[in-house]
């Protein structure tokens, strides 16, 4: 019975192992830069000039200031100035 146990034991292990997204696959999901959905101070990276990087935009949907979001989706991003965009917004 014994032997049962541990092989039971072992087949469940590697069935939740199985299930379990390590933490690097969900950072090699196809991601795309989206302008002017980000909030102030929120910002991934450069926001256009007088800026350096991450948080560093100075107003909410700031039109050159980008955040990373899951590749098709920007443009359907809504906001109170409009849709996202893949470029940058005057």
């Amino acid at each position: 019975m014994r032997t049962s146990h541990a092989s039971l034991a072992a087949i469940l292990a590697i069935a939740v192992a199985g299930n379990i997204t390590p933490a690097g696959a969900q950072a090699s999901k196809p991601m795309e830069k989206c302008y002017g959905v980000s909030l102030a101070g929120k910002n991934d990276c450069k926001a256009g000039a007088g800026t350096s990087c991450a948080g560093t935009s100075k107003v909410n949907y700031q039109g050159d200031a980008w955040k990373l979001v899951k590749a098709g989706t920007c443009t359907t991003i809504k906001t109170p100035k409009g849709h996202g965009s893949l470029t940058p917004k005057p």
